[in-house]
């Protein structure tokens, strides 16, 4: 199978953000356990300005969160992108016989007779 620039940049992308919210989860527990040993209020804790032993793990944590959201934007660009494509492709209505059947439709109905 051949892989297109524009997929393995997609695989790039979506690398980087499992990369970043493992690192997001691993900090979150890390600060969460801190906070808990000492009983701190949420609000309070993660403040970095009233928590400077913690502020660099809360910066980051700020941090990872956005790159996440910049990455799945970029994810999510790159998948219209592709429908949009495919769409340009496929005819505007496929023949009946090609038509998906939804799920909420039933196939097969029961006969007056099996009633």
């Amino acid at each position: 199978m051949e892989t297109s620039a524009g997929d393995r940049d997609l695989i790039v992308v979506m690398r980087q953000y499992f990369a970043a919210k493992t690192e997001l989860g691993e900090i979150r527990a890390r600060l969460e356990a801190a906070r808990q040993a000492a009983g701190e209020d949420i609000a309070t804790f993660y403040d970095p300005r009233s928590n400077p032993i913690h502020a660099g793990d809360i910066v980051r944590s700020h941090g990872l969160k956005n790159e996440m959201v910049s990455l799945m934007d970029r994810a999510e660009a790159w998948g219209r992108a592709a429908v949009a494509a495919d769409r340009k492709e496929r005819p505007e209505r496929a023949s009946p016989e090609e038509e998906p059947v939804s799920i909420g439709r039933e196939i097969d109905l029961p006969s007056s007779a099996d009633t």
